[in-house]
């Protein structure tokens, strides 16, 4: 079965997955906006038990969203701050890694592109892309 690697930024942090992600979504939420600094985030899911940490320290921030209710947890290195995996309540049994993190980030395909309603004016996607206003369940 395939296996990846990935880390933090300083590369304390790090971890291997095994086998093909549940999905793999870009999202254009504003928490995934916040979390990440960045246009878009984009989330590689796992089921929990294809996600082992090697090494490092994670710490955790839970946020509840004021437009759905429902929380994410944010887990990042304790020594660079880099955000590696989060959980979601709406998606329980799943673990997200950050698509940014592998050692080579081209390995898995993005499914879709999500919350797009909140993506920015000038976002350009790919051709033949899946396009969702809101979350795909």
């Amino acid at each position: 079965m395939e296996t990846n690697k990935g880390g933090c930024q300083c590369g304390a942090v790090r971890f291997t997955t095994t086998g093909e992600p549940i999905r793999a979504m870009a999202c254009h939420c504003t928490a995934c906006k916040l979390r990440t600094g960045a246009p878009y985030g984009i989330g590689v899911y796992f089921e929990d038990s294809a996600v082992v940490f090697e090494s490092g320290g994670l710490s955790s921030f839970q946020y509840t969203s004021d437009t759905s209710g429902r929380w994410i947890k944010n887990e990042f290195c304790t020594q660079c701050g880099s955000t590696v995996t989060w959980t979601l309540e709406m998606r329980p049994g799943l673990r997200a890694i950050s698509g940014g993190s592998y050692d080579n980030p081209d390995w898995f395909k993005l499914a879709a592109h999500i919350w797009t309603r909140s993506a920015r004016s000038d976002m350009c996607y790919p051709q033949d892309m899946k396009l969702c206003e809101q979350a795909l369940v």
